[in-house]
């Protein structure tokens, strides 16, 4: 029986958790460098997490769910009040993009998230960023300023269109890019998107 415990606590442990699951993976990493690390009992994180599996992906989960915030405020500046539809593509998939090149901690996540995905599948299931972008580009459907007769499928390609190339050029992170680049990069995606689905 798990316990809820200390708010400043919990956080603690699960950015200590975090910290060594990057580094070690999954298999390697240990309770115990997980306990040092936070500066808790090994007892502590069984009495609040139950087993390690639990552990990994409450890290794992709590980290997304602060990525999916940013996200979630990335739309609301740059796509939910649209009066150039190019434009304000381009400043979404600007900062994506960047963000995607330029944040060492979501690269390293995402290659873990990969990495342990055949053993844990729900990591790469769940999905509440490309719904967020996919409701949004439904409403820019219903305005008449895209033709988007599935914006699931619609999201997923310009999520593709805006960071894939930045994240080959940049061999996910491992390799600094400009920021001219990067929008270089970035605008010529949304200018495929919107010949894709543009009205």
């Amino acid at each position: 029986m798990v316990r809820e415990g200390s708010p400043a606590k919990r956080a603690s442990i699960v950015r200590a958790a975090l910290k060594v699951f990057l580094a070690e993976g999954y298999a390697r990493a240990g309770v115990d460098a997980i306990a040092a690390e936070a500066g808790v009992s090994k007892r502590t994180i069984y009495d609040y997490y139950g087993d390690k599996e639990r552990l990994f992906l409450a890290a794992i989960a709590e980290t997304r769910a602060g990525h999916e915030k940013g996200f979630e405020a990335l739309l609301q500046e740059t796509i939910d009040d649209v009066t150039d539809l190019e434009d304000a593509l381009f400043r979404f998939g600007r900062v994506f993009a960047t963000e995607v090149a330029k944040s060492a901690e979501r690269t390293e996540i995402l290659r873990l998230m990969i990495a342990e995905a055949a053993h844990f599948p729900r990591l790469l299931a769940d999905r509440p960023t490309r719904t967020a972008l996919a409701d949004r580009l439904e409403a820019l459907h219903r305005r008449g300023l895209l033709d988007v007769p599935d914006p699931v499928e619609a999201a997923e390609f310009l999520g593709v269109l805006v960071t894939g190339p930045v994240q080959n050029r940049t061999w996910y992170g491992a390799v600094p890019v400009d920021q001219d680049e990067i929008d270089h990069l970035v605008r010529s995606g949304v200018r495929i998107f919107l010949a894709a689905y543009g009205r």
